[in-house]
C-alpha cells in the first residue's frame, strides 16, 4: 500500500517590497512521503518569491511531467516553470522547451557541489535562472512547519524576512544565473 501525503495548511501574508505586492493566500501543501519538511518549506518560499494571481503548486515529485509549481496562464501556457532542489540540466532543457522562463531554487548541503558540476550545462539554457539557499541558514526554517501555519514572508532586495508568532528568520537567496 503506497504511502499518503501529509497535508499542511498555511496562512500566508506576502510582503514583497521589491514588487509591491501586498497579499494574503490560504494554501493547501501536500509532504510528499519521500519529501523533507524543509523541502515543502522552500516550495512554500518558491511560491511567495514568484507569487503571481496564476501560480499554483503541482503534482511536483508524483510527476515527472511538471515542476513544483507553475504560473499556468487561463490559455495554458506556461509562463513560469518552477523547481526546487537540484534538478539536472536535461531537466531544465526539457522545461525550457515548455515555459517562457525556467527557475531553481537549489538548497542544501551539497548545492554547491551540485552547481560547480553542473553550472556550465545549465549557463547555456536559455531564460533559466538559479538561486540559491544556504543550508545552514535554512535549518531553524523546520522550525516554522506544522500542520497548521500562520507565517508573514516579507522580501526586499535578495533577502526573506520569515516570521510566526515570535519566531523570525532572516534568509539570504543567492543568484548564481
Amino acid at each position: 500500500m503506497a504511502l499518503k501525503p501529509t497535508i499542511y495548511k498555511a496562512s500566508v501574508n506576502i510582503v514583497d517590497m521589491n514588487r509591491d505586492i501586498y497579499d494574503a493566500e490560504k494554501l493547501t501543501l501536500a509532504l510528499h512521503p519521500s519529501e523533507t519538511e524543509t523541502r515543502m518549506m522552500v516550495r512554500l518560499l518558491a511560491y511567495v518569491l514568484n507569487y503571481d494571481q496564476d501560480i499554483s503548486f503541482t503534482k511536483g515529485l508524483s510527476s515527472t511531467e511538471e515542476p513544483d509549481l507553475w504560473i499556468k496562464r487561463p490559455d495554458g501556457t506556461v509562463s513560469c516553470w518552477i523547481e526546487v532542489g537540484q534538478a539536472s540540466p536535461e531537466r531544465l532543457r526539457k522545461a525550457v522547451s515548455r515555459a517562457d522562463n525556467i527557475r531553481l531554487y537549489a538548497y542544501g548541503s551539497e548545492s554547491d557541489v551540485w552547481w560547480s558540476k553542473h553550472s556550465s550545462a545549465i549557463e547555456g539554457l536559455p531564460k533559466t535562472e538559479v538561486f540559491q539557499f544556504t543550508a545552514l541558514e535554512l535549518e531553524p526554517l523546520v522550525e516554522f512547519c506544522n500542520r497548521n501555519m500562520e507565517l508573514t514572508v516579507t522580501l526586499s532586495e535578495q533577502q526573506l524576512f520569515v516570521s510566526a508568532g515570535d519566531q523570525q528568520l532572516e534568509l539570504s537567496l543567492k543568484q548564481l544565473l
